[in-house]
């Protein structure tokens, strides 16, 4: 269906200004009033008027991705935002200019921006107020049910099975939840940027360069941190690879949850030999037939004195299972890298080591994976996926969060 108009209504608010923020925004149709989407996110500690512009940028975000060609109104009860965005007023904070900055990008020509009272934004306000209450988070198409949305309840509540499982499987699963326990829940976060990862550069573990975070990694741990901390007392603790731009990825989530903090080698990402610190191109170039070899075989080494695939899952595996052991029931935080998640999340899938080559991980984000104890007389121990490759609102490097 094509739409020719539609109007974005938006909203942000902290509790303590500065204090714990969340913004809400949805997209309708002007014509016909029909709401096409809506986005709502915690956005951590922040001032009411940082609140309100993101969630302008996220409205406008969603008339991107949902209406690009359409004109578009902007109705706000900020008049703040309004006067600044329609260049009446000046915009002097420096946060504020940033965010006006990538709101003027993202609107298309012609946007215009319209006061309205607060009572004819209660749209918008309830849905700020939901994600500061932990109950929202992200896009939301109409018709769709937001309460599966909230993160603390994808990754403390078992996973319920699809709509269209047959009732009798659906009892077995439920019976087989209750007779397992509550799982062990693993909260998989990638650490954040460093100048390998900018610059695609092969970044091993212990034997490698071991760069650290850049700054916008470290900014980019922060949202994730921000992130995850309305859960932070139903963390049992963080648990980090050495590494350490993991180690000082897992130190800034620590820290703002209150949570101690655990190093577990056995989560390190997997060692590249001689070609730790060149780029894939570079390796390419030098030794196509050892790289042809490795990417055609889960047990060829990288670089002569690297790690296969199937090395790296032996460990990765073997230190899941001491987790698991250590912290059964509980909720751990785990800080590692690509190799060692995507690995983790095979695992749990019941998928072939090979489904790694068909993931893609972005740096920052979380997955989450759910260990039952076991299953009824005769079944395995069994896991599921809850999330993964999910990113927080924050994290400027990417949209927000996409759940894929």
């Amino acid at each position: 269906m094509t739409r020719t108009s539609v109007i974005v209504e938006a909203d942000g608010g902290s509790r303590g200004n500065p204090g714990p923020a969340g913004y809400g925004a949805l997209l309708k149709d002007a014509d016909t009033g029909e709401l096409i989407a809506e986005d709502a996110s915690p956005i951590g500690v922040t001032t009411n008027n940082v609140a309100e512009y993101s969630g302008l940028v996220a409205g406008l975000k969603l008339v991107q991705q949902f209406t690009p060609e359409a004109t578009v109104e902007v109705r706000m009860d900020s008049k703040l935002v309004v006067e600044q965005m329609a260049g009446r007023w000046k915009i002097k904070h420096p946060d504020l200019k940033v965010l006006a900055a990538q709101a003027k990008e993202l609107a298309p020509s012609g946007t215009s921006y319209v006061w309205i009272p607060r009572e004819h934004n209660q749209h918008a306000d309830r849905l700020a107020n939901e994600a500061l209450d932990g109950k929202r988070y992200g896009v939301t198409l109409a018709g769709e049910d937001p309460s599966a949305e909230s993160l603390i309840e994808v990754i403390e509540s078992p996973a319920e099975s699809p709509a269209s499982t047959s009732p009798s499987v659906q009892q077995q699963m439920r019976g087989w939840s209750a007779a397992a326990g509550k799982p062990t829940t693993v909260v998989l976060l990638r650490h954040g940027v460093t100048a390998h990862t900018v610059e695609k550069r092969f970044s091993g573990g212990l034997a490698s360069a071991n760069p650290g975070l850049s700054d916008e990694g470290k900014e980019q741990i922060r949202a994730a941190a921000e992130w995850l901390s309305p859960m932070a007392d139903q963390v049992d603790v963080v648990v980090t690879s050495p590494v350490r731009r993991t180690l000082e990825s897992a130190e800034i989530v620590a820290e703002r949850l209150g949570v101690p903090l655990e190093v577990e080698p056995g989560f390190a990402e997997m060692e590249f030999g001689d070609w730790d610190g060149k780029t894939f191109s570079e390796v390419a170039r030098d030794h196509q037939a050892d790289l042809d070899a490795w990417l055609g075989s889960l047990d060829v080494a990288p670089g002569g004195s690297g790690e296969s695939f199937r090395t790296v899952e032996a460990r990765v595996i073997a230190a899941l299972q001491r987790l698991l052991d250590a912290h059964a029931g509980k909720t751990v935080i785990v800080v590692s890298h690509v190799t060692p998640i995507k690995t983790l999340v095979a695992h749990a899938v019941d998928a072939p080591l090979e489904a790694v080559f068909r993931m893609e991980l972005t740096p920052a984000s979380v997955s989450v994976l759910s260990f039952f104890a076991g299953g009824p007389e005769g079944t395995e121990p069994r896991a599921s996926m809850r999330l993964f490759n999910a990113l927080p609102q924050g994290n400027n490097r990417f949209d927000t969060p996409q759940r894929w």
